[in-house]
């Protein structure tokens, strides 16, 4: 998606926008444009409220690229869909549309106002009726994408589009649809799927997962798919595979997740004649094996991106199928296959291709492999920017110090998420390394402390006038400044030599960089690192692009880490402090008139906050969306059902045994 991907329509400036400020009327529209095309789109949202002009500057088409704007059906959305008429394009996003007179009137105010301009249409969390929708579809002539996942009002009926005029004035504003999305349809049969797949011939991506496909056996005639015609109860393999064989010349993209799939089934799809896949999703596919990954290496070699994902029966042979098979291949997910080890990894790290790699909850995963593979490979290795080792819990320092000497020109996420034997050294490396990192994940790397975001050394020694009081670790003034700003030269500097054991030992002997030196970091997940106080995360979460922040359960930290997170990372859009019983509401009032572009709150199980922060937030966060204040024992429904009201996006509020509730009590 573009610049204002995921842009909610309620932020949106009114056109009731102030006079142009005197010292920039005379200000070309042009000379704005420039000056906001140096802003990030949260920025340029910030900007364009200033006034007439620089609102104007803001809708600049160089600005409103894939443009999406998420509402829930009201009356009030028809004022805004009607503003939406003088876009050249936009993308809508509708829930809770129903079959009321209301929803009715929603949509074709869509059709009418937009059916020209609209490129995406989803409409989730609906029960939308056949009659509402037939009397849209028409209308939009420039759909490029139609999201119908789960809208099982459509299709329980089995009638939809069986009409041929209805299919006829469907097919024409249609013809040019490349993305439709099927996905947890209980409903969805031969018919009704052939009906509206004749009415979208140029399909690039097509989704099915969740959905009720028979591949093998028809439980409801109690004979093999295909022996009979088309079923009005269930889509079958062999009406997908008439699909995909008068679909194959445009179609790239296919997910099959969470369905039955078998073996044979996927090698029937993979050998369609004529069809080159590009992406396949088949996440949570149980029967899959490692004979059914090598069929579908075998046949579609051209695969850019595969996820293969929560398919338990897999092992390391079919890692090694991929590596030698899918030369091409960008994005790999193998997240919860259990059975597979290291063998193959370094095989697949030295696909020159690869840029995501996902390993997640692969519990016997070391990373020697992968050090291996990087090495050997040279200049040909995977250039990867996304790496999750989450609860991958043989991974250790040392395979986390090479992976960061050997990826640091490239990784930009790295998620290690109960990697429990990571600690300090391994946070000092990725600090030291890793200063492309815009994501770094460490939630319950339970061994890692504040010296390892300090980049320090830790040392038992203190200052005399230190010792009557202790808060938390003490630093000496031999490393009290120390790789805060800039990280010091070390003995591995010339990359990508492998570090051994012994090389280990002398790093934990020398200070590096701090978290500071990470400048370009948008996330940060540091939650159930329960050694962390404020003396590391008032000195090192100093990240001016810092969006989500994630603090939960550091029982150690008070409300000097919130005000000073809150004065330091003023872009934060998202912040969780659950079970952090230092905060209280002495922090959130400090904190509060930082945080104007605050969306997500979380202050579950905060025991110290009371209704006084909520009247600070509602002053200062107009913005937020969520707020979680679950088990704040002193925090009462009543001044909630109060506040409610001065929030005006707010969409979910958590508020379970708030005001003392025993949460040991059920109805």
């Amino acid at each position: 998606m573009g610049d204002n991907d995921g842009e909610d329509a309620r932020d949106t400036p009114e056109d009731s926008a102030g006079d142009t400020p005197e010292d920039t009327h005379e200000l070309p529209i042009e000379i704005i444009v420039y000056i906001l095309s140096f802003l990030h789109a949260s920025d340029r949202k910030e900007a364009s409220l200033v006034c007439r002009s620089w609102y104007s500057a803001s809708q600049d088409l160089r600005f409103q690229r894939n443009v999406t704007f998420c509402f829930p059906a009201s009356a009030s959305s028809l004022e805004l869909v009607r503003s939406l008429g003088n876009k050249s394009c936009c993308s809508l996003i509708i829930s809770q549309l129903d079959g009321f007179s209301m929803s009715r009137s929603l949509l074709l105010e869509v059709g009418l106002s937009l059916g020209s301009k609209l490129e995406s249409l989803a409409l989730p969390g609906s029960s939308v009726t056949e009659t509402s929708l037939l009397a849209l579809l028409p209308c939009l002539t420039s759909l490029r994408r139609l999201d119908l996942r789960g809208l099982d009002s459509l299709f329980m009926s089995g009638a939809f589009l069986s009409r041929e005029e209805h299919r006829q004035q469907v097919r024409s504003a249609l013809c040019g649809l490349e993305e439709l999305d099927l996905s947890d349809l209980r409903y969805l049969s031969d018919l009704t799927f052939n009906r509206l797949t004749s009415c979208t011939p140029r399909l690039r991506r097509l989704s099915l997962a969740g959905c009720h496909i028979a591949f093998e056996f028809d439980p409801y005639r109690g004979c093999p798919v295909g022996a009979v015609e088309d079923s009005s109860a269930l889509l079958s393999l062999r009406n997908l595979k008439r699909l995909l064989m008068e679909q194959r010349s445009t179609l790239v993209a296919l997910d099959l997740s969470r369905t039955s799939i078998t073996p044979e089934s996927l090698r029937t799809v993979a050998q369609v004649q004529g069809l080159v896949l590009e992406e396949l999703c088949l996440q949570g596919c149980k029967e899959l094996t490692n004979y059914s990954v090598e069929a579908l290496v075998k046949h579609q070699p051209s695969l850019q991106r595969l996820d293969i994902s929560g398919c338990t029966e897999l092992t390391s042979r079919s890692v090694e199928a991929v590596a030698q098979g899918l030369k091409s291949l960008t994005h790999l997910s193998l997240s919860r296959d259990w059975r597979i080890t290291e063998k193959g990894l370094a095989e697949l790290l030295s696909v020159s291709s690869l840029k995501s790699l996902d390993l997640s909850e692969c519990l016997h995963v070391s990373g020697s492999e992968m050090v291996k593979g990087l090495r050997e490979s040279g200049a040909s290795r995977a250039q990867l920017e996304k790496l999750s080792l989450k609860s991958c819990t043989y991974i250790r320092d040392l395979a986390i110090f090479n992976l960061t000497q050997l990826l640091g020109d490239t990784l930009c996420e790295l998620d290690l998420t109960s990697c429990v034997n990571v600690t300090d050294l391994s946070v000092r490396a990725i600090a030291t390394y890793l200063h492309r990192l815009v994501v770094l994940r460490l939630g319950w790397c339970k061994e890692v402390t504040d010296w390892g975001l300090l980049g320090m050394v830790e040392t038992t020694k203190c200052e005399p006038e230190e010792e009557t009081e202790d808060k938390g670790p003490r630093f000496t003034r031999t490393f009290g400044n120390m790789g805060f700003f800039k990280p010091p030269r070390l003995p591995f500097e010339e990359r990508p030599k492998l570090v051994t054991q012994n090389d280990l030992e002398q790093f934990k002997q020398q200070a590096g960089a701090s978290l500071l030196a990470l400048s370009r970091l948008q996330e940060l997940d540091l939650s159930g690192c329960s050694k962390l106080t404020d003396s590391s995360i008032t000195q090192v979460v100093h990240h001016p692009d810092l969006r989500r922040l994630s603090l939960s359960m550091l029982p150690e930290i008070i409300d000097d880490s919130l005000v000073s997170v809150a004065w330091r990372c003023r872009s934060l859009t998202s912040l969780s402090l659950s079970n952090c019983p230092g905060i209280s509401d002495r922090g959130v009032a400090e904190a509060a008139p930082y945080l104007h572009r605050l969306q997500h709150l979380y202050l579950s199980g905060c025991s110290k906050i009371t209704d006084r922060s909520l009247f600070h937030l509602a002053q200062h966060c107009k913005r937020l969306r969520t707020l979680d204040i679950s088990r704040c024992k002193n925090i009462s429904i009543t001044t909630m059902d109060l506040i409610q009201s001065q929030f005006p996006f707010l969409e979910n509020v958590q508020y379970k045994f708030i005001g003392g509730a025993d949460p040991t009590l059920t109805l």
